[in-house]
């Protein structure tokens, strides 16, 4: 069985597991939050890995922080062509070089997003070229680890005058937290496989 084919399957099947429903349990309906999506670049490898990017210092929101490539969906799109669309523009993932998988469990932030996580399966070593505006540097992780779930942890913070608990995950110098580690918490749940 192929890569694909096994993520492909993994996230349609049908079994009980405790989904995150995003930072918080008391967001707004999805339907009411600005519509995002991002990119779950699979690479096809004997040991897959997850490309992930490293947002620049000077970005307005989440400056500094690991996220999938992604934004919000523009008039028009659906969830997979604003996912494509945004790779390309952040980290020059051309679309042609996925294959896409399907979506992943949505997820509401606390900033007004819900995001669709969308997955897919890219060539191992692809030449990616950070958008020097938005993403300081796009590393891998390897799928395995960020599936483990001995390695999410759950951590807590005040943010505006409560308490937030969410996940996280150190690889390497990199600290993976938030909607990024709740997504990948559920990708986690959903999938149920040793990578």
């Amino acid at each position: 069985m192929t890569l694909a084919e096994r993520l492909a399957a993994a996230l349609v099947s049908q079994h009980e597991t405790a989904l995150l429903t995003g930072d918080n349990d008391f967001l707004p309906p999805h339907e009411t939050l600005a519509a995002a999506a991002v990119l779950v670049p699979i690479t096809d490898r004997a040991r897959p890995g997850v490309i992930l990017t490293q947002r620049t210092e000077t970005l307005r929101k989440h400056a500094g922080q690991v996220a999938f490539p992604g934004g919000r969906i523009d008039p028009g799109e659906d969830a997979v062509a604003a996912a494509l669309r945004e790779a390309d523009e952040e980290i020059a993932l051309p679309p042609s070089a996925v294959e896409v998988i399907g979506a992943s469990d949505r997820y509401r932030t606390g900033t007004g997003f819900s995001i669709t996580p969308i997955v897919g399966v890219v060539p191992p070593d692809l030449v990616l070229r950070p958008s020097e505006a938005e993403v300081a540097s796009v590393f891998e992780v390897p799928l395995d680890f960020l599936l483990d779930s001995a390695n999410h942890r759950r951590a807590s913070a005040m943010w505006q005058g409560q308490e937030r608990f969410y996940y996280e995950m150190l690889w390497e110098d990199r600290r993976i937290w938030g909607a990024t580690a709740g997504m990948i918490v559920n990708l986690s749940r959903r999938l149920r496989w040793a990578a």
